[in-house]
């Protein structure tokens, strides 16, 4: 998938959208070779790759920066998150930083909530940049939050989740993930809007499905949510490759001759 046109047509041909979190060149060498539809360099890079508590530690030259790698390695359809409190300090930083994001090789940028960001995306959209919102667990508002919750579960968070919804599509953005919400909900919300969802934590019924590329390949086993299916050992494989090369050393066993120039 190389432009938002190809995503929009997925949810009219009723066909499941897939999307993986990568931020880095090698991983997204691998992820051009594969059948994945489209990239998010996402701001938990802050967390993954830079051992951050949470993603408040993501700026847009991280942002930028990760975006370059992977846009180096992969021609498809990559989607950089806006970092925190970029949208919030007025429309030139704001454009400022997606100028950033779009000439590292985005293709679109991701702005988590709705609440004070519609003129903002409508800004931002009119100026040529495709917008992708994310409702839910906005991992942005952890504090607020009280945590890594379940949004949407009360009557009065489904309704909002789902004002909110329908008015991101109003404003033009082009898609929406929905992260960690019941899977009647997110029905209800992707049987009103005409643009694709994707969910992380959201059930089924979503038009498409988002991982952290590091998650599904098993590389942490301390995380292990409810909604992810690890379909590698990573984390051991990789451990028992180290050990390996190291013992082979150790033994002297490595290099060989083989490994060796006459």
């Amino acid at each position: 998938m190389k432009n938002i046109h190809e995503f929009l047509n997925k949810k009219k041909k009723n066909e499941k959208i897939t999307m993986i979190t990568c931020y880095d060149f090698s991983f997204a060498k691998i992820v051009q070779e594969s059948k994945i539809d489209i990239v998010l360099v996402g701001d938990s890079v802050a967390q993954v790759i830079h051992g951050h508590p949470n993603t408040l530690a993501a700026t847009t030259g991280m942002m930028a920066l990760h975006t370059q790698a992977v846009a180096r390695g992969t021609q498809k359809l990559i989607v950089s998150d806006m970092p925190f409190l970029s949208t919030r300090k007025g429309i030139k930083t704001a454009m400022d930083s997606v100028h950033r994001l779009m000439k590292a090789g985005a293709s679109a940028v991701k702005i988590e909530g709705a609440d004070g960001h519609l003129e903002l995306m409508n800004h931002i959209i009119q100026s040529g940049v495709p917008v992708m919102g994310h409702l839910g667990l906005t991992p942005q508002s952890i504090h607020q939050l009280g945590g890594p919750k379940i949004q949407g579960r009360s009557e009065s968070q489904a309704e909002k989740l789902i004002r909110d919804a329908v008015a991101l599509e109003k404003a033009g953005c082009f898609g929406l993930v929905l992260e960690c919400v019941p899977a009647e909900l997110a029905k209800k919300i992707t049987e009103q809007l005409s643009i694709p969802t994707i969910g992380i934590g959201a059930g089924i019924y979503t038009d498409g499905q988002v991982l952290v590329l590091q998650d599904m390949l098993g590389m942490n086993p301390e995380f292990s949510p409810k909604f992810l299916k690890k379909y590698s050992d990573s984390y051991q494989d990789q451990l028992e490759a180290l050990n390996q090369y190291a013992d082979e050393v150790q033994k002297k066993t490595f290099p060989t001759k083989e490994h060796s120039y006459e």
